[in-house]
């Protein structure tokens, strides 16, 4: 591995730095992805519901603060809190929040995507600073040129080439995982929330 970053020439400098920069913000993602979904939020909700159907509102009130380091039990114990407010009141009060929970979960995406981005570009620069360390070689030896001469740079373009995709690809994969589960997190948290406002409307109704 150190016999290819040598060969890879200076580029390799940055390749490298970007990928532990990516590297840190997947695996702090991944932490804290894994920590949101550790609470079953479809069981959770029929505890409440059941609870909230039964006029049960202190106890609901209750589980949701036992449980409110989690943004779905957050959002249920702000509604709780304030089941006085109209129904449009209460979706407003919702949809911050859970934009709030979202937006968290978003946090240095932008960072992982740029690292991305960057680095294919810097293995093309690698591949452009290799061939022209190749032609000034063969321009120096003109024709007594051989392979060997041109093999430094050649080295270089291809290697940075390779290591900015083989860094590239993985994270792009990683970044995609990481929009779809926030996003299908989004969804659940809107679907749970729009229940639970109708089922307090509904109580209200009686």
């Amino acid at each position: 591995m150190i016999y290819f970053i040598v060969k890879g020439g200076p580029v390799m400098i940055p390749i490298i730095l970007a990928s532990v920069v990516g590297l840190a913000i997947i695996l702090e993602r991944l932490f804290v992805i894994h920590r949101v979904y550790r609470l079953d939020m479809e069981s959770f909700s029929n505890i409440i519901y059941k609870h909230i159907l039964d006029g049960k509102y202190d106890e609901a009130l209750k589980v949701c603060r036992n449980h409110s380091e989690f943004p779905l039990p957050a959002m249920f114990q702000a509604v709780l809190e304030n089941k006085e407010l109209s129904r449009h009141d209460l979706e407003k009060m919702l949809e911050r929040i859970g934009n709030h929970y979202v937006k968290n979960l978003e946090r240095r995406l932008g960072g992982l995507v740029s690292v991305v981005g960057i680095e294919p570009l810097m293995g093309f620069l690698g591949t452009i600073t290799g061939l022209i360390r190749a032609f000034m070689a063969w321009e120096k030896a003109g024709n007594d040129v051989t392979v060997s001469a041109l093999a430094s740079g050649i080295y270089e373009a291809m290697i940075t080439t390779a290591a900015g995709l083989m860094v590239a690809i993985p994270y792009y994969l990683f970044y995609n995982y990481f929009i779809s589960k926030i996003k299908y997190f989004g969804h659940e948290l809107d679907d749970y929330s729009s229940r639970l406002l109708e089922i307090i409307v509904e109580e209200r109704l009686r």
